[in-house]
């Protein structure tokens, strides 16, 4: 049990929660990115998509697609996090890295040059795997390591 703590939370898992925090950090950069474009480019709310700007589309679906991700990346990271802290926060935060390479390349107005970022595919996976063996270890299928 972590220190100060009424519940039960695994060593380290601080690192998780940060990560968790980080990400929401992360939400609010690429929704203020997309603020600025909604007045450079005049595109008013609730129009989602420009006719005319390609690069005010890039910056919307920078920020999209991560809201597209993000629900199941939580619920992995903090999943993954209750028997692996450590390696799911770095797990975690590689995968923010990689949201953020994956913007500034949508951000050039070339979609092409978000594949910088797919590195994040990586760390998801590994989320994928340390939340799947949690839930097997959980229900005691395969012993803990």
């Amino acid at each position: 049990m972590a220190a100060g703590s009424k519940f039960f939370f695994p060593e380290h898992f601080g690192y998780v929660i940060l990560t968790g925090i980080s990400s929401c950090c992360l939400n609010l950069w690429l929704a203020a990115n997309v603020n600025r474009a909604r007045r450079k480019f005049e595109v008013q709310l609730p129009i989602m998509y420009s006719q005319s700007s390609t690069e005010f589309n890039c910056i919307q679906r920078a920020h999209q697609n991560f809201l597209e991700t993000w629900p199941q990346v939580i619920m992995l990271l903090f999943f993954s996090g209750m028997r692996y802290p450590r390696i799911s926060a770095g797990f975690g935060v590689t995968w923010l890295l990689a949201r953020v390479v994956y913007a500034l390349g949508y951000y050039t107005g070339d979609p092409s040059k978000r594949n910088r970022g797919m590195f994040g595919l990586v760390p998801l996976l590994g989320l994928f795997g340390g939340a799947f063996a949690f839930a097997c270890q959980e229900l005691g299928w395969i012993k803990a390591l």
